[in-house]
């Protein structure tokens, strides 16, 4: 029975691997989701048929409870309220692995000294990952509405992280730790996740979401080691190994080390520093953007995070039918970090109908935009700003932006003039060649849907 049982695992770690190389591409990525979770749910029965495994009715209560919880949230849940989403349900993760090894800690478990070592990481990193995870919550939600940093931040993370881990080693040398000894480690660790993700701004967002990920991978996996669980270790390592690989391409994207993102973020404050930039935002009207666009050879479209607020990709896409139809060339343009979470544009796009082989990616599409009549930016902001290619005193000098400015005609849809999310002043919404288009993103777009179609008759 048991060889049978570590058979099953087996298997289903395959199909959840295969699951996550399907969701690499476009195309396969929604079969490789629902592959993934069958595999889940084959790990989940397999459990049942596990020697030693009695508490049948708190299980099934919780995958009726978290189940019922996960369905309707997702059911009701908004695009733009994904990443939210998506960071507290890490958190869940990260949650469940320090639970687990609380409950080692207080059912007294003899797993030696190496057990106990992987116990006690794993507590550490998944404390992190959860608190760390409502934090990011809090922000993306709007609960944070600013970073918050301490006097000496790096340092006294620095001193959080050096005690957790004082901590941790009084568990792991004290054969029966007292319980004043594990609450406090607990304590510190969920503290050292907080004060860690709280000065860290919404332009680093992305990929801290990533980096939480890959910490709840790591935890979960080291617990299952702990309870000789193959399907959590499989699990673990997987979601720890992809996580840690998407945090250094979204890091990379920036042209940020990990290392600054996380001890010398960009947040409001920092962004003060830069030139001075000259010059004045000129407004367009919609009928002069529809006017231009409509007469226009090519079109690149950069959707941004205003589009996420607004819902408007449906209107985006059947403006960019509308010209298509009158002969304009229309792609789209997509940011590594655009939007609050890796792939965000991606899925608004692919909701709306948008084709695959229309949607590109920064190194696919940058050198089109001297060719392009019209560069039309909806609520993006920092993945354009020219600053980060010519401005060495900037917060975001270096990090590889999508070469808007170059395009004979940029027009901006933004709600108004204020800056984007990392507070830094765009220089773009200031060139000669830059419109400023006001308004919702639904709104907007849809007059100028209204004016193009006016001009087909």
């Amino acid at each position: 029975m048991s060889g049978l049982i570590q058979l099953a695992y087996f298997g289903v770690a395959v199909v959840f691997i295969l699951g996550l190389k399907a969701m690499s591409s476009p195309v396969t990525a929604r079969k490789g989701i629902v592959w993934a979770g069958y595999a889940m749910i084959a790990a989940t029965l397999v459990t049942f048929y596990t020697p030693g495994m009695q508490n049948y009715g708190l299980m099934i209560t919780a995958i009726v409870l978290g189940g019922g919880i996960a369905w309707w949230s997702g059911r009701v849940v908004k695009m733009t309220d994904m990443p939210q989403m998506v960071a507290i349900y890490n958190g869940m993760g990260g949650g469940a692995a320090a639970a687990i090894a609380a409950l080692e800690f207080a059912r007294g478990g003899t797993h030696g000294v190496a057990g106990t070592t992987l116990a006690v990481l794993g507590a550490l990193i998944g404390s992190v990952a959860f608190s760390g995870s409502c934090i990011a919550f809090a922000k993306l939600q709007g609960i944070m509405t600013k970073a918050w940093r301490l006097p000496a931040q790096n340092m006294v993370n620095l001193g959080l992280a050096a005690l957790a881990v004082l901590l941790g080693l009084g568990i792991v040398v004290v054969e029966t730790p007292p319980s004043a000894l594990v609450i406090a480690f607990f304590v510190v660790a969920l503290a050292l996740g907080a004060i860690l993700t709280s000065p860290i701004g919404g332009a680093d967002m992305p990929v801290v979401i990533s980096l939480l990920n890959a910490f709840t991978g790591l935890a979960v996996g080291l617990e299952g080691y702990v309870l000789g669980n193959p399907a959590l270790i499989v699990a673990g390592i997987v979601v720890g190994a992809s996580g840690t690989l998407l945090t250094q391409l979204m890091a990379k994207a920036m042209n940020r080390p990990i290392r600054n993102i996380i001890f010398t973020p960009i947040t409001g404050e920092a962004a003060g520093g830069g030139e001075a930039i000259e010059g004045s935002m000129k407004e367009l009207s919609a009928l002069d953007a529809a006017s231009v666009m409509r007469y226009a050879s090519k079109v690149i479209i950069v959707p941004g995070y205003g589009m996420a607020v607004a819902g408007a990709q449906h209107k985006v896409w059947e403006m960019a039918q509308l010209l298509e139809e009158g002969g304009v060339e229309v792609v789209f343009a997509i940011h590594p970090v655009a939007g609050r979470m890796p792939g965000h544009m991606n899925v608004l796009l692919a909701e709306a109908g948008v084709p695959y082989d229309k949607i590109f990616d920064l190194e696919e599409i940058n050198a089109d935009f001297p060719q392009a009549d019209v560069a039309l930016v909806i609520g993006a902001n920092d993945v354009v700003n020219p600053v980060a290619r010519t401005d060495k005193s900037s917060p975001i000098y270096g990090m590889p932006i999508l070469n808007v400015d170059m395009a004979h005609n940029v027009i901006v849809v933004k709600r108004g003039q204020g800056a984007g999310y990392s507070g830094i002043e765009n220089a773009l919404f200031f060139r000669d060649n830059c419109r400023m288009l006001y308004g919702s993103a639904q709104q907007i777009i849809g007059e100028v849907i209204t004016h193009v179609k006016a001009l087909e008759v």
